[in-house]
């Protein structure tokens, strides 16, 4: 499959969906919608806990997977951002984590199987979890730490196997905050390997907090980068956090830096007052054209705020573009 991938994006430039969440809301779900069929006895609210959506409405999921293809995504992420024992454990969760990814996974492969005039592919969403291993959350206690690296190693071992169960082709490490949380996420995945005698490609993508150009650890991006070389990725790339225009200089660093693909999926903008996200599909494909005229990147996509919408203006305008060289 790394190979196959490598061979696509030597010969165009791959393009990721959009924002999972800002899909869901659109539907404007209840209490109900979170625990249909499989969660109607538990105690805890379960409301916004969007990956178990992937049981309870897989129809809602399938639908939004097919919304991004259509629009000329490659590449699906499944509905996993918060699919780990440690994420969920908000919602008294921890038992369901592995039928979260399987469903999730499998589901994104039976959309993904439909299409026939191209590759489709399905990455498996990994998300940082809700906790750090590098900061303590208590101010008083510096050495204090909420989580450990073996806490996390566990916690991803489970993801990660019930991803590769359902399906999926590859994997990706999102929203980086922590490279600390990455390390215990990347390790996981080829202990996982290892024992399973399977290698999947592995892409990894970093959060620049804000125009700093650090992550929340503190670490700049050729620092987040560094630490992370050691690992044979497909490849690495920025998310969230800040808009297109912002995210530009530090994938001219990556560019520099790296002989890995490099990936971007921004967000829409920046939020407004309401934690709304404005920017057109029209305004960010605008943006994104600097990117590509650079030669910056091999897969490009879109995060928070982003719609089919976006994703249809940026398919069409990665067509027109050589990949970047790697």
């Amino acid at each position: 499959m790394k190979n196959r991938i490598e061979s696509i994006l030597g010969e165009r430039i791959l393009v990721l969906d959009g924002a999972m969440g800002t899909m869901i809301q659109r539907h404007q779900l209840e209490e109900f919608d979170f625990r249909k069929g499989a969660f109607e006895k538990h105690t805890n609210p379960l409301k916004g806990n969007n990956d178990l959506l992937s049981i309870t409405r897989p129809e809602i999921i399938k639908d939004i997977h097919r919304a991004y293809f259509d629009a000329g995504a490659d590449i699906i992420e499944t509905n996993t951002f918060s699919g780990t024992s440690i994420a969920q454990a908000d919602y008294g969760l921890e038992h369901a984590v592995f039928d979260i990814n399987y469903q999730s996974a499998k589901i994104a492969k039976e959309v993904a199987d439909e299409y026939t005039d191209k590759p489709r592919f399905v990455a498996g969403s990994i998300g940082p979890t809700n906790r750090t291993a590098s900061i303590s959350p208590d101010v008083n206690d510096p050495g204090y730490r909420a989580v450990t690296f073996d806490d996390l190693r566990i916690a991803y071992r489970e993801q990660v196997s019930a991803l590769i169960e359902g399906g999926v082709d590859l994997l990706l490490v999102e929203t980086v905050f922590d490279t600390l949380n990455a390390k215990a996420a990347l390790f996981a995945i080829q202990e996982i390997f290892r024992e399973e005698n399977i290698v999947l490609p592995i892409m990894v993508s970093g959060t620049i907090t804000d125009q700093s150009g650090r992550t929340l650890t503190g670490q700049t991006t050729e620092a987040f980068l560094i630490s992370l070389s050691h690992i044979p990725l497909l490849s690495i790339g920025l998310n969230c956090a800040l808009g297109a225009n912002m995210m530009r200089p530090y994938l001219q660093i990556l560019n520099a830096k790296t002989s890995f693909a490099v990936s971007a999926h921004p967000n829409a903008g920046l939020p407004n007052e309401f934690g709304e996200y404005e920017e057109s599909p029209q305004l960010m494909a605008e943006q994104i054209k600097m990117f590509l005229e650079e030669g910056l990147i091999n897969i490009i996509g879109g995060c928070c705020g982003t719609t089919p919408e976006h994703i249809k203006e940026i398919a069409e305008l990665a067509k027109k573009y050589k990949p970047r060289a790697f």
